[in-house]
């Protein structure tokens, strides 16, 4: 039996994070698994997940990150499989069976954010929202 020895000169390993910023439509794959996405546009628009039997292990982290007046971003599923809580305004808002997840225009506030990850059957979420009715979670 032979033994290998590996010699560690820093036991400090740094990972910068990967941030994405999001101005409009977009179609997430397999590829974007583990960025966070920052929320950066005047107007929401749709991010789509992709398909749950196919993403066990995904994750992904939605931060908005510039006020947005009109229009809602919202995260959506093809089928009726997020699964979760996000705390609003200091209530845990609960999720079952749910495909859409909303930040609402004219409640939302820089820094509130949603995070998912999928075991292949669900998509799981939390998160957190500063005001009042700032994230839903509804089936569409």
């Amino acid at each position: 039996m032979s033994t290998t020895y590996l010699a560690v000169t820093n036991d400090t390993e740094r990972q910068l994070a990967n941030v994405e910023a999001v101005t409009g439509a977009t179609t997430l794959t397999a590829e974007d698994s583990g960025k966070v996405f920052i929320l950066k546009a005047a107007a929401g628009a749709q991010i789509t997940l992709p398909a749950v039997a196919t993403s066990a292990g995904l994750r992904f982290k939605f931060i908005v990150g510039l006020a947005f007046a009109t229009t809602d971003w919202t995260v959506k599923a093809a089928t009726n499989v997020i699964e979760g809580s996000v705390l609003v305004n200091g209530a845990h808002v609960a999720g079952v069976d749910e495909n859409t997840i909303s930040f609402v225009a004219s409640a939302e506030s820089i820094g509130d954010f949603a995070e998912l990850v999928c075991d292949g059957t669900n998509w799981y979420v939390n998160g957190s929202g500063v005001s009042a009715g700032a994230i839903t979670l509804t089936a569409v």
